[in-house]
């Protein structure tokens, strides 16, 4: 077992890894930016280092910064955690290239399943069923079209490195792709530095569900069953359920045996999970692998009793899956509310300040993961997930009941949260039926969440606290030029490359 692993990250999942690492007796070092010097994981770490400032492509981002200062603090291994530097092989490559345990799968598996393409290619080989459309980059217009027409519109265009929804365009028909394939291009190459795109057969009223994979370096992979993750807002998820509702024993078994295939097929090492898409119909399709830790992990380990990110640091270390297939038992039922600084009554608007009072539900089977203490302020620079809460029920009706309790009891004053929406969700008739799909939300969101307006003082308080954390009058005149549009304030704030270049 390691010594010493080096967290390159922050917030909740920084607290997580740093939580695993004390059960297995291994010393923690924290690295923090300038906006997160009050943070908790700087203060639960045994050792913590500045590395920059916040911006995270000056700090988190920084690959030489945080490789030097593992060499400094004499680590032995790098946790990405998630998001940031999780998925980068280049990161990866320079973990190794200095002896330095990277917990995670390879570089290349990461660079092979980043491309989309080739990652349906490798579903496609291990004869794993893959949603129709290319298994090539469409080079051009024509080959987009003829492609289109041959799986039938409508279609999605996707960025072949794409992932969270970024980069995608719903599109009906071949006018509509003659226009938008310019602009499809350009979102592709300004989020993620390329140009090419793939188009792939719309599957209306399609569940999401995911299987947990673990698997050793000497080949042995298991799955850990399934996780629902239907409840998304434009492509991100918002909850999270395991089991699934729908599905039957033997589905359960086929999908599973089909996520093994593809881990296999590709050399995959630690923790990761397959993604399908489920029709109307019950048929699957593999949609894309994410080769890390998932924000959900902590549902799974709630109904299996297995600490997932203690076996990705053991797995990096070195020892065997000390668990077989049959050994995996799922018990009960849980549920995941991703809590997000945002006004969902706003468009989701961000909703940055310092949190003035903060209670945390308990009881039996709750769990909360957060980076909050009252007197935080939540910054501008990172993603908007503030907590994750989570409750186990010994089945479906009793997890909701549970989360319902949660919800009420979870108190976060001095910003908006996404709490208010998650209560409707756990009211909604076909939610507690278990009738859902990707689209759900969108098309219940004025009835869910009917939209207000600022007010002149709410406006005015964002613009001062956006234009404070990014030290940029840009701010202003974005924010005023779109009149409180339904627009991504985040996207204002500078979490997107495109924008964070105008200040």
């Amino acid at each position: 077992m390691f010594g010493k692993v080096l967290i390159a990250n922050r917030g909740e999942i920084a607290i997580r890894v740093i939580r695993a690492c004390r059960e297995l007796g291994v010393k923690t070092v924290a690295v923090y930016s300038e906006a997160d010097v009050e943070s908790l994981h700087v203060r639960y770490a045994d050792e913590c280092y500045f590395i920059g400032e916040a911006e995270p492509s000056k700090s988190y981002l920084n690959i030489e910064k945080i490789i030097e200062t593992a060499r400094k603090s004499e680590c032995e291994a790098i946790h990405p955690g998630y998001g940031f530097l999780s998925q980068i092989p280049t990161f990866a490559e320079a973990c190794t290239e200095n002896n330095l345990e990277f917990i995670g799968p390879p570089a290349d598996v990461l660079r092979r399943m980043g491309n989309k393409v080739e990652a349906r290619k490798a579903a496609a080989d291990a004869g794993v069923p893959v949603i129709p459309g290319s298994l090539e980059p469409a080079g051009n217009s024509e080959k987009a079209l003829a492609i289109a027409e041959k799986v039938g519109f409508p279609v999605l265009v996707k960025a072949v490195y794409g992932g969270g929804g970024k980069g995608m365009r719903l599109v009906q028909d071949g006018e509509e792709m003659r226009r938008i394939l310019e602009t499809a291009a350009l979102e592709a190459e300004s989020s993620f530095g390329s140009r090419e795109i793939y188009i792939e057969k719309f599957i209306p009223k399609a569940r999401h569900v995911e299987f947990q994979i673990l698997a050793d370096k000497k080949g042995k992979v298991i799955q850990l069953g399934e996780r629902e993750c239907s409840i998304q807002r434009r492509y991100q998820k918002l909850i999270e359920e395991t089991p699934s509702s729908f599905m039957t024993s033997e589905m359960r078994k086929e999908m599973g045996e089909a996520a093994i295939k593809i881990a296999k097929a590709i050399n995959y090492v630690n923790a990761g999970t397959v993604e399908f898409l489920v029709d109307q119909n019950g048929d699957y399709y593999f949609l894309e692998m994410n080769t890390r830790l998932q924000v959900e992990h902590l549902i799974t380990e709630m109904v299996t009793g297995i600490d997932i990110v203690k076996e990705q640091i053991k797995i990096a270390a070195g020892e065997k899956l000390a668990y077989r297939q049959r050994d995996v038992k799922i018990r009960g039922h849980a549920l995941n509310c991703r809590i997000n600084a945002e006004d969902p009554y706003n468009n989701f608007a961000p909703s940055p300040g310092t949190v003035t009072n903060l209670h945390l539900p308990g009881g039996l089977g709750v769990r909360v993961d957060t980076h909050l203490y009252n007197g935080y302020t939540l910054s501008v620079f990172y993603d908007p997930l503030i907590a994750k809460l989570a409750v186990w029920g010994s089945n479906r009706e009793e997890a909701i009941k549970r989360m319902r309790n949660a919800l009420r009891e979870f108190t976060i004053e001095g910003v908006k949260t996404t709490i208010p929406f998650h209560e409707k969700i756990m009211e909604d008739e076909d939610f507690l039926k278990g009738e859902t799909h990707i689209n759900f939300v969108d098309e219940r969101m004025k009835r869910l969440l009917p939209e207000k307006t600022l007010t002149d003082e709410e406006t005015t308080a964002l613009i001062a606290v956006l234009t404070n954390q990014t030290g940029g009058e840009k701010v202003k005149a974005l924010i005023s030029k779109r009149e409180r549009k339904a627009v991504s304030l985040w996207k204002i704030a500078g979490r997107e490359r495109r924008l964070r270049r105008a200040f």
